[in-house]
Parts: structure tokens; sequence; C-alpha cells
């Protein structure tokens, strides 16, 4: 028998309404009662958490890992380690992958790599159409069957409303979410930066609100029709909150998510052309922001994730026109999070910040994961809420350095992240 103790820490476990400074016992594994560690002759590892808080292993349902095509950028080896050094436990891949993950193939190949490589859980993510093309339906029920946990065209978008109609109608029969990266190409255009007042000052060209919040709408309209979940991926835009609210008010399947750079910067970061700056969809204005913040802090977004993008250096180190969308985000996300809604805005307590890093995507994605229940699998994250640290790009697990972060400091971290009871990465 393995046992572990995590003693003195505050406990805190939404799944269960749990928020308490009580011990913390793992067997072999899995959470267990403490009484099943009391007078057992083998050795127990002892963790002091006094004054950390001891959460549930975090989720992030919105990754790149780059592989298979572009292990350049990121690999799920690399991926997986810049999740542990975050704090996350599980992880949600994207499938624009090369060759894109539309395909049962592929899919096991994400999987046996996973748990060759891996030091977190990786979970794959399957494409809506085949080749991210929006023409044709990829085989849903067959990536279901391999193991996929939900279907997005992340990266791209599909823009035929029948055809992401059918999408929707297939996921239902087997249970799997759709998850929709939001942009409409006609109104979107060759759009690089919000269009706005920085836009034109800097004769960039514009990325309208409107293009994203076009296609929100259509998805509420579907989830409506189609009585399905659908999530709206990286919700940047103030119309878009404001859309979520009103379905969400009047009970439809529908449900957006928030990543750490649309609430800690504005369009007004990318005026010296960094193209680290550079993020679809963009860095929005402070009104946009300040509707991002309403929305977390009422419930109408309800997931925090990363959009972890990595790219490699010279892939940035081009005119911003050029450059590729996306930066890093795994191990910079849950300071900023705690950092921004907890401590300066106030927006929501740290309780509510593990809940939508928790049991929220758990529920959307019908995964048994986010929890601290006796007999769950022994993923766990503490964090101390009040460490103050500064970011620096070259000490990062990740394969890659676009982080629009470099120097940030912040006041929250992960200090340890623990898989089926064994410590992955430690500060």
């Amino acid at each position: 028998m393995s046992a572990t103790i995590i003693r003195n820490g505050r406990v805190i476990d939404p799944a269960n309404k749990r928020d308490e400074i009580v011990d913390l016992a793992i067997v072999d594994g899995r959470i267990a009662q403490r009484s099943e560690i009391s007078g057992q002759k083998s050795e127990v590892e002892e963790i002091d958490a006094k004054g950390l808080i001891v959460a549930p292993g975090l989720i992030d349902m919105h990754v790149h890992l780059r592989e298979p095509g572009s292990s350049h950028k990121e690999t799920i080896a690399s991926g997986a380690r810049a999740a542990a050094a975050g704090g996350f436990t599980t992880i949600v891949c994207m499938p624009n992958t090369s060759p894109p993950a539309d395909n049962p193939s592929t899919i096991a190949w994400i999987k046996d790599r996973a748990a060759e490589t891996g030091c977190v859980n990786v979970l794959p993510s399957g494409a809506i159409s085949k080749d991210l093309a929006g023409e044709e339906l990829a085989p849903i029920g067959s990536l279901e069957e391999a193991g996929v946990v939900a279907i997005t065209d992340d990266g791209h978008c599909v823009q035929n409303h029948e055809l992401m109609r059918r999408a929707v109608e297939y996921a239902r029969m087997f249970g799997l979410p759709v998850l929709d990266h939001c942009q409409d190409y006609n109104l979107v255009g060759n759009g690089v930066v919000h269009e706005g007042y920085w836009s034109t000052l800097l004769g960039l060209p514009g990325w309208p609100a409107a293009g994203e919040e076009a296609i929100v709408l259509r998805n509420i309209l579907l989830a409506e029709l189609c009585d399905h979940r659908i999530h709206c991926q990286h919700i940047s835009a103030a119309g878009s909150v404001r859309l979520l609210r009103e379905a969400r008010t009047r009970g439809v399947k529908i449900s957006g998510e928030v990543c750490p750079h649309h609430i800690a910067l504005t369009d007004e970061a990318i005026q010296n052309f960094d193209t680290n700056f550079k993020i679809n969809p963009p860095l929005r204005s402070q009104r946009d922001v300040d509707a991002l913040l309403e929305g977390i802090a009422d419930g109408t977004l309800s997931i925090l994730a990363s959009d972890h993008a990595p790219h490699a250096d010279f892939e940035k180190e081009v005119e911003f026109d050029v450059a590729p969308f996306g930066v890093v985000g795994l191990e910079t996300e849950l300071g900023i999070f705690i950092d921004l809604l907890v401590h300066k805005h106030g927006k929501i307590d740290i309780g509510r910040l593990i809940e939508m890093h928790t049991i929220e995507p758990a529920r959307l994605l019908r995964i048994e994961a986010g929890t601290l229940s006796s007999g769950a699998v022994a993923d766990v994250t503490l964090i101390d809420p009040n460490l103050e640290w500064a970011v620096k790009t070259d000490t990062f697990q990740s394969a890659s350095r676009n982080s629009p972060f470099d120097g940030w400091k912040l006041r929250g971290r992960a200090v340890q992240t623990i898989v089926s009871g064994k410590t992955v990465w430690k500060l």
C-alpha cells in the first residue's frame, strides 16, 4: 500500500461543498478516509499544507499541444509538464494538429502518446469537420468511440449553419459537448487586431467584435433548436456576454469560457507591434474587459481556460500582419486569474475560481474529475493564494516562450501538483 496524508491545508472541494481546514488522505492513488491510514505499518508520506489551499486537480479544457505535426512548438510531453507546473492535472487538447484529429487513428495515436509521455491526464477532442475545413462532417460517432471528450474545429469555425446544426444533432446522439471557436469569416475578413482606436491609429486590419458575436448568436439558436450543449470558446466581446446572459437566463444549453489574456490586457498593448500580443480573438477594449469581469462575477461565463497556443520564436519574429495568432498560457493562467479576479478586482472568491477550474468543466465534459470525493482518483493541486512571484518565460516547461506576461509580478500560484497520488511537479 502507498499512502500519503496532506496535513493542515484548507480543503476546498466545490463538488462536495467543502471548505475547511482538514487532513486529506490518499491511498493507492485514490482519495481515502483518514481511518484507512491509521494503524498502517507501511510508510506514510506526509505533506504539510499549512497556509495552502488543497484543491481538486485543476482542469484546463482548451489547450493546443501541437503533436502530431508541429513538435518544434510543443509536444504532448512538454505541454503536460507545463500543465503540471501551472497546477493542472487534466487538460483537453484541441484537434488542429497535422494531420488533424478528425479520425479514430489520430485519436488513438494521441492517447497512446499521452500515456507514454504525459505526466498529467491528456484528453483528446475530435474535429467537427473533416480536415477542419467546415465542408463535411467528421465521423463523430467513431470519434466518440475512440475516446474524445468533445468535438470542436478550434482554430477554425464552421461557417455553414446547416452543417453545424447536423454536427450538434449528431453530438447529442453520443452525449458529446460541442465547443466552438466563434468567428464569422466574412465579418472578420483579414483582421488581425480589435477593430477600434488602436487598429485605426496603427494601420492594422481590424477584427470587429461583431465577428464573434454573430457566431455566438448562431450557437445560441442552434443550442435551443437542437436542445444540446454548445460551449463558446475564448469569449472576448461585451456583446457576446450580453447574448449568453440572456440565453442562459432562458435555460438554453449554452456556455462560455474566459482566457487570462482577455481580462489582463486590452488592445492598447499592441501599440509596439509585439507579436506576443497577437491573439485570436484579439485583445479588446476596456469596455469589453469590464463586461467579461461582470460575466465571470454573475456566472454568465462559467469556465476559465488558457487557450495555450505555443509558437516557436522564429514564427513570431515576423511582421505583425503575418505572425501566427496565439500565446502560451498554462504556466501563468492560475496566477493571473487569482491575482486579478480574487485579489485586485474581487469579482469572485477563491472557492468559485476553483469551481470554474474543476466541476464546471468536468460537468460540461462529463468526465470523472474535479472532485476530492472519497474513492475518486487522487488528482490534487496545492495552491498558495498569496505567494508573490514573477513570470520568467526562460524557466517555462513549455517548449515555446510566446507569452505577453514575461516579467509580470503576480500573487498566487500552484506549488505542488499531484496526479493519481504521485507528485508530478513541485515548486
